[in-house]
């Protein structure tokens, strides 16, 4: 199975018609998986802890948008199967686990499996980031590669670069906002080093990138990118993006390895 990072956006992303025709588009291009595990940036939690592994109310992580966002619904299947598969494969000397198993999906999951799966019925599982450091999220996703043999689709949900503070005057024009410097500098320089195969650089992002900082003041949503690179990592030769292009002037560049 492919492992991918996608750019999930805020909630009002799912009213972008190209955005989730390129999600729907996408989807169909993939084997059907028989399970998704899902890393979001709206969940870092240390230990990691492994959430819901049954079907729970979704966590609408966010506040201040149309009623109409807190009324989305994607009552997918648990997948138990999956987090017994997740624990053998993480748990270790050092490295324990958490269960939080009321914890439901968040928008960094479900806005986007909303318009790739809507009919949800494929079992979805999500666990936290426990750290923001490139190089142990990487090696999270190393330990769980072995999935992608037995049909997991493995997401890393984020955003390519995300500064909401320099977004927030464009929040009215979404895709038709301008896009900044800063913005296209760091995503072109991250489309190249992911062509490239250059891991080491973009393990060491904040100082490598140009506008790194401006780019991701806080880099919650570039992280899940390293967990897509660690169990796709065989697969590196093989980077596409699938959907690039701005939203509120930030990058929604989203790849595919394998």
């Amino acid at each position: 199975m492919p492992t991918i990072y996608l750019s999930h956006g805020a909630p009002p992303l799912a009213d972008d018609a190209l955005w989730t025709r390129q999600l729907a588009d996408w989807s169909r291009e993939l084997p059907r998986p028989t399970a998704i595990l899902v890393v979001s940036a709206h969940w870092e939690n240390a230990p990691l802890a492994i959430g819901a592994t049954s079907t729970v109310p979704l966590y609408y992580d966010f506040g201040g948008f149309a009623q109409r966002y807190y009324e989305v619904q994607y009552p997918a299947p648990g997948a138990p199967e999956l987090a017994a598969k997740v624990r053998d494969l993480l748990r270790g000397p050092g490295r324990p686990l958490a269960d939080v198993p009321d914890r439901g999906l968040d928008h960094g999951a479900y806005v986007p499996l909303v318009e790739m799966y809507p009919e949800a019925d494929i079992p979805v599982l999500q666990i936290s980031m426990p750290t923001l450091d490139p190089r142990e999220l990487m090696a999270i996703g190393r330990r769980l590669a072995p999935l992608r043999d037995e049909g997991v689709l493995i997401i890393g949900s984020g955003f390519f670069t995300h500064n909401l503070r320099a977004a927030m005057p464009y929040m009215q024009l979404g895709a038709d906002a301008p896009v900044q410097g800063w913005s296209a500098e760091f995503d072109d320089w991250g489309r190249a080093a992911l062509d490239s195969g250059d891991v080491d650089s973009l393990l060491d992002f904040l100082a490598k990138a140009p506008s790194g900082r401006m780019a991701h003041p806080r880099t919650e949503h570039f992280a899940p990118l390293f967990v897509t690179l660690g169990a796709g990592e065989s697969d590196l030769a093989e980077q596409r993006t699938v959907i690039d292009g701005f939203w509120l002037g930030l990058a929604k560049r989203s790849v595919q390895l394998g």
